[in-house]
């Protein structure tokens, strides 16, 4: 997993290839690259962070041959073994998985990310054609951001700090924050928080060439899933569904350094130790890791030891306390660049801190069951699907909006591609809000620690098989996740295989309302000194929050919205700084 950067048409400079390319070390720290062509206006840049052939031939940009061709990549394509024998007459020169998507580009062109099994995000110049060609895994597991001038020149990066790096003006999207408030969507579009800056969506491609950007989709779930229900036999769907476990998560330790796992007391991530146990052929030793928050109330250790009962996996546990929160949501902040997840997204944060500590790079997780197999409690209702589980108050507050700025609001435009409504509302999750939220919060906070995260249940080849099932294998009697659990009872205790979903993992409810309340009203007045009366109506506000802190209201989700626009307000005071570390450069 690394950070990259491009810069095309007349804006490319040196300086600012390098301006991007250190405001993205964490990414990786391992080694940085440029690969500037001033004839063609061609400036690449890179982050490495070392997980496949740890050697200087693994160093990015890397160009073919021939030198026509240069790619920056982000990722990993797990099944570069097998594409790299399909290919077998390229004159490889390192074992990198980069290179086979440089050799698949060759021969298929823009056809070549059909056929990878990974997550990724590149960028490909081909010199003779004097194009880019730019792509993003199915589901957006890896990021791509860009800025189209209007000189045509573009600007493309793994992270919007990189784009405001040279110069690309950092306003706030009235019409993001506006649904954002209004709605509590957010990932669900091109658009981002930052005017100017675009979201490449997942199974997307790119293409640019003097001035042109055409962007089209290449992937899209449900017409590769397809309508028709899988007809087969419980055991023989059971069978093939373990046997694509075993493989998506055997894939994933394809790794050049140590591999973790990230482990909570619930399903997914106890299947995802079954499997594991499953496919070592010796008793496995790597590090499992877990946060706690020191409330029982929402802690899973026991749960978690529960699942770790017939494994030998070490549990490194990481504790968030309250009073660290502060601190570490401001950081939080300035990494993601935009509003993220809460409490939850700060403890998983400590969690990558102390794995990278433990001398651990890439930590797998249990990410994208609950949208296969039907986990979330609205599935299995009849009511509408609402932002926050297990609540029974509203999210969000729109009233506490004005109204003039409400307007700019725009309500989910999801497809509904199939026709019922379970899958529906899974598509609508793992392509629209759930997944894409999770996956954005995830890759910032894993790459702050400069650690690779994978997420082997996101496999294209689960995701479809899954939506090609029977809703009686997702909800049955009220039970969720029907089928996943009749595999786990094999792999697991009967205690975890069974239990039910606990959506809330941290207090951060009772938090706000106590030992962070200073905080969070200071948060609160600063997004109000910034924005009283033109987005924010500063009586409603207080109203609300001096209700909340009495004890009103079931769910703080609306709070934290409050709280992230203080916390923007207050990053984009702070001064950027600029360091460029061991970097290599070609001037072509």
């Amino acid at each position: 997993m690394c950070g990259i950067t491009g810069v095309f048409g007349s804006a490319c400079s040196v300086d600012r290839v390098l301006a991007m390319v250190s405001s993205q070390r964490h990414r990786g720290p391992d080694s940085t690259g440029v690969h500037v062509d001033f004839s063609q206006g061609v400036g690449l840049g890179h982050n490495r962070l070392s997980i496949i052939d740890l050697s200087s031939a693994g160093r990015q940009p890397m160009t073919d041959p021939a030198e026509t061709m240069h790619i920056a990549f982000n990722g990993e394509i797990y099944n570069y073994r097998e594409l790299r024998d399909e290919l077998s007459d390229y004159p490889y020169h390192s074992r990198t998985d980069t290179e086979v998507a440089l050799a698949a580009y060759q021969r298929w062109g823009p056809d070549c990310v059909r056929r990878f099994t990974g997550m990724f995000a590149f960028l490909i110049w081909d010199s003779r054609a004097h194009t880019l060609f730019a792509a993003r895994d199915r589901f957006g597991v890896k990021p791509l951001y860009y800025h189209h001038s209007s000189d045509g020149s573009l600007y493309l990066a793994s992270e919007i700090k990189a784009i405001h790096a040279v110069g690309v003006k950092a306003e706030r999207d009235t019409t993001a924050w506006a649904t954002y408030l209004t709605h509590g969507l957010h990932d669900h579009s091109s658009r981002t928080f930052w005017n100017g800056v675009c979201s490449l969506l997942p199974g997307h491609a790119l293409t640019w060439r003097d001035g042109v950007l055409k962007t089209y989709q290449w992937y899209d779930l449900a017409s590769t899933a397809g309508p028709d229900f899988d007809p087969r036999n419980d055991d023989e769907i059971i069978e093939d569904y373990r046997k694509l476990l075993r493989q998506a998560v055997k894939l994933r330790f394809r790794s050049d350094v140590p591999v973790g796992i990230a482990v909570s007391g619930g399903l997914d991530s106890a299947t995802l130790i079954g499997i594991i146990r499953e496919i070592q052929e010796q008793e496995s030793n790597i590090k499992a890791f877990t946060y706690i928050t020191g409330d029982p109330r929402y802690d899973e250790l026991p749960w978690t030891l529960d699942t770790l009962t017939r494994t030998r996996h070490p549990l490194v546990i990481t504790e968030l306390r309250a009073s660290e929160v502060p601190d570490l949501a401001a950081d939080v902040m300035r990494f993601e660049d935009e509003p993220f997840g809460g409490v939850p997204t700060l403890a998983y944060a400590k969690l990558f801190e102390t794995a990278r500590r433990e001398g651990v790079t890439v930590v797998l997780d249990g990410q994208g069951m609950d949208e296969q197999w039907g986990g979330y409690d609205y599935y299995a209702s009849s009511c509408g699907a609402g932002i926050v589980q297990a609540t029974s108050d509203r999210p969000v507050r729109a009233d506490c909006l004005v109204p003039e700025f409400r307007r700019h609001a725009e309500p989910l435009d999801a497809v509904a591609p199939f026709a019922d409504r379970l899958r529906n509302l899974q598509y609508r999750d793992a392509c629209y809000t759930k997944i894409p939220r999770a996956l954005r919060f995830n890759d910032r906070v894993s790459m702050r620690s400069s650690v690779e995260l994978r997420e082997p249940f996101l496999d294209h080849h689960l995701v479809e098989f899954a939506f090609r099932q029977r809703p009686e294998f997702k909800i049955e009697s009220g039970t969720n996740k029907v089928l996943l659990r009749r595999i786990a009872s094999a792999l697991l205790p009967h205690r975890v295989a069974e239990a039910p979903k606990r959506p809330v993992q941290t207090p951060q409810r009772e938090w706000l309302r106590s030992e962070l309340r200073d905080w969070a009203n200071d948060l609160i007045e600063t997004a109000l000194a910034a924005y009283a009366d033109t987005w924010l109506n500063p009586l409603a506000v207080r109203t609300f929050w001096g209700a909340y802190c009495k004890g009103a209201f079931d769910n703080s989700y609306f709070v934290w919205q409050w709280l992230s626009l203080g916390l923007a307000v207050q990053a984009s005071h702070e001064p950027a700084t600029t360091r460029i570390d061991e970097r290599h450069c070609t001037h072509c």
